[in-house]
């Protein structure tokens, strides 16, 4: 598997510190709050993981499984939710925590969906997001890092379920995404 690794594009070094910054900036905006975290699995069982320990605020996690992309590398535009939140986020502070923006058609599906379920407030946060990519507008107000529009695996992030063990984040080759 290693021969389909390219270049780190963050290593763990960066991402951990990157971790830290934004749970302090959330810690210090939602200060006297308690939030509820939710995280789109399974991407960003990791990131979240390692946040929620940096948080200094009350919280509680729930968890959304969606999917848009099968076992393609390119999302197919639909939204299903194949598993929804255990508990009713009316007039809770909400906080969504997903692993990679890409063209930003399925959490811009799921921001619609969770306001229309009445919160307090709902805030993004994400660790990475593809440069130039995304087809719809949308306002993450806590971003870890912009990465060029490519293939990455590691810190939770997959190509056909492999990869997300890897402590750093890599480029994946194509020759990856060819023999699939």
């Amino acid at each position: 598997m290693e021969k389909y690794l390219g270049e780190i594009v963050i290593n763990r070094k960066q991402i951990k510190e990157k971790v830290k910054e934004l749970a302090e900036k959330i810690s210090r905006d939602y200060k006297g709050k308690s939030i509820l975290i939710i995280g789109i699995l399974r991407g960003a069982i990791i990131f979240l993981a390692d946040l929620v320990r940096e948080l200094k605020i009350p919280l509680e996690i729930d968890f959304m499984v969606v999917s848009s992309y099968g076992s393609s590398t390119k999302t197919s535009g639909i939204v299903r939710i194949l598993k929804d939140l255990d508990q009713d986020v009316k007039n809770r502070h909400l906080l969504l925590v997903e692993d990679i923006i890409d063209t930003g058609l399925t959490l811009n599906y799921l921001i619609r969906n969770l306001k229309a379920r009445n919160p307090a407030s709902l805030e993004v946060c994400a660790l990475l997001s593809k440069e130039g990519k995304q087809r719809v507008p949308l306002e993450i107000k806590y971003l870890g890092f912009s990465i060029p529009n490519c293939f990455v695996v590691g810190y939770g992030l997959d190509f056909n379920e492999k990869f997300r063990n890897l402590p750093d984040i890599y480029f994946l080759k194509e020759e990856a995404i060819s023999e699939g």
